[in-house]
């Protein structure tokens, strides 16, 4: 069983969020996301002040194994990247929660919280896609 921080909501496309004080939301990948590509080599970043549309790809992270699209959980805009990202990729498979989030983000919208899942939720959904 993974350990999953519960200060965080998750999607089903393995992302996790964060709701900052100022209104923002800090976005990454699962552990469980990170452990399924492998080693992290290149991430590929959206552009501070891009727009992203709920759903729509927002950032590419490879692996040796395979690239795989980073998809917007909410729409809004970027307001900050994670730089060090550009060197060490594999700070997200070393910390996925922490120093590995990748990027920070305006919602449009307030947070559609019924859309996403509870670290219980998400841990349900997991041990699902594994029976």
């Amino acid at each position: 069983m993974t350990e999953l921080p519960g200060d965080l909501l998750y999607t089903d496309e393995h992302e996790w969020l964060r709701q900052e004080e100022d209104g923002s939301v800090t976005i990454g990948i699962t552990d469980h996301a990170q452990a399924a590509l492998g080693d992290l080599v290149y991430v590929e970043l959206p552009d501070v002040g891009e727009e992203v549309d709920a759903g729509g790809e927002m950032a590419v992270v490879e692996s040796v194994k395979a690239a795989s699209d980073v998809y917007a959980p909410i729409a809004g805009e970027i307001l900050e990247v994670n730089e060090d990202l550009a060197d060490d990729p594999e700070t997200i498979n070393s910390d996925p929660y922490g120093d590995g989030w990748i990027v920070r983000m305006q919602p449009s919208d307030d947070l559609d919280e019924d859309a996403l899942m509870t670290p219980d939720a998400y841990q349900q959904f997991l041990d699902e896609l594994e029976d």
